[in-house]
């Protein structure tokens, strides 16, 4: 990892809150690595905290909470979200970074009007996921083209998240760049399995319990396989809306269901499995595909967002929504150990070389850099 560029001081890295999850993890790595470089760094939440408080306080990253609070939350919700950019523009102010790196919806669309008003000198939005969420709802379009135009760039994880935001809302190329997520180097190291007490293989998920996630295709592909003498034991890492109505599925099919809730000990997980899924409908860049490459597990999933990108050659891609499907690449890794293995290191080597943390801080820095410069410049 590199040094940080001159010019670049002190960075505010901006998102709703800090509990478990892919951006909140990519957030805690990115801040981590700019302090280490050099860089004093901000982390601010927008409404709430979470687990990875402590850890960036822990690494010497100061977290503010802006005090926003949900518009649903009553008469009073909006003169608190008024006080609470009043308070968030001081802040910005007071700390006056060079760069302001916004990320996720609620992020960016409050942040690069704030930002603007606050005139900090860059502002950067983060796009982690397609637009399919936003179809239905053309106000949604609206405020992000209104914060789009504020903002000086936007970095996406993935090529195909870069697409779909080149398409949907027409940005100059010059605009857009793509970096992708970054793996710690505790991620590649071999490490002690989970403890999963079980005869049958081990097929792994870590998402969230939600519909997009297409766990319910996943456990009837799994009952699919059991009907066909592959049987084996599905682990799902996890929590949300989904979970009761999973867990009737998998007793209503006789599949050998394990539901741990959120983990963070994902690299554990990912070396107890005989292979790794992922059943989504869509997806922006999936943090767990990534994991999986760099732990060099089989992978299995649908040929959505970016994982296409992650696996092409180097994982087997599956329809949406398509058990049968599922089943059958399933059914190809578990019973056949030489394809297993070789898809296994060919996901490990392209994950070193592609995914490790300090390329994703470097060409964070330097991205700075540029446009700190063309700033300057113009």
């Amino acid at each position: 990892m590199t040094a940080a560029p001159s010019g670049t001081r002190r960075v505010m890295l901006l998102i709703g809150q800090l509990r478990v999850g892919g951006t909140e993890k990519q957030v805690f790595l990115l801040a981590t690595g700019l302090f280490r470089s050099g860089v004093a760094v901000d982390v601010v939440t927008l409404h709430s905290d979470g687990p990875y408080r402590d850890a960036l306080e822990l690494a010497g990253v100061h977290v503010h909470n802006a005090g926003f609070t949900g518009m649903s939350t009553g008469p009073m919700a909006l003169p608190r979200n008024l006080l609470a950019a009043v308070r968030l523009i001081r802040l910005i102010r007071r700390l006056r970074p060079d760069v302001l790196h916004a990320f996720l919806y609620h992020g960016y669309v409050i942040g690069a009007p704030i930002a603007w008003l606050a005139r900090v000198p860059v502002v950067v939005a983060g796009r982690r996921s397609l637009s399919d969420f936003k179809r239905a709802r053309r106000w949604v379009y609206a405020l992000e083209r209104v914060a789009t135009r504020l903002t000086r760039h936007v970095v996406a994880n993935a090529v195909a998240v870069a697409e779909d935001t080149r398409r949907v809302e027409g940005i100059v190329p010059g605009k857009l760049s793509v970096i992708y997520n970054g793996l710690p180097e505790s991620a590649f190291v071999p490490g002690t399995p989970a403890r999963i007490v079980t005869d049958l293989p081990v097929v792994c998920c870590v998402a969230n319990l939600k519909t997009h996630k297409g766990h319910r295709f996943l456990i009837e592909a799994v009952a699919l396989l059991a009907a066909r003498g592959t049987p084996c034991t599905l682990v799902l890492a996890g929590e949300g809306p989904e979970r009761d109505a999973l867990l009737r599925q998998a007793a209503n099919l006789g599949v050998d269901l394990r539901l741990l809730g959120l983990r963070r000990d994902i690299e554990a997980l990912m070396n107890r499995a005989s292979a790794v899924v992922l059943a989504s409908l869509y997806e922006g860049m999936s943090n767990a595909v990534m994991e999986a490459m760099a732990a060099g597990k089989p992978i299995v999933a649908t040929a959505v967002g970016g994982t296409r990108e992650l696996l092409s050659g180097r994982g087997l891609l599956v329809p949406p929504a398509d058990p049968p499907a599922l089943a059958d690449a399933l059914e190809r890794v578990l019973r056949d150990p030489h394809l297993s293995a070789s898809l296994g290191v060919a996901a490990r080597a392209w994950a070193m070389d592609n995914l490790g943390v300090d390329s994703m801080i470097d060409r964070h820095l330097v991205l700075y850099r540029r446009l700190l410069e063309e700033r300057c410049a113009g």
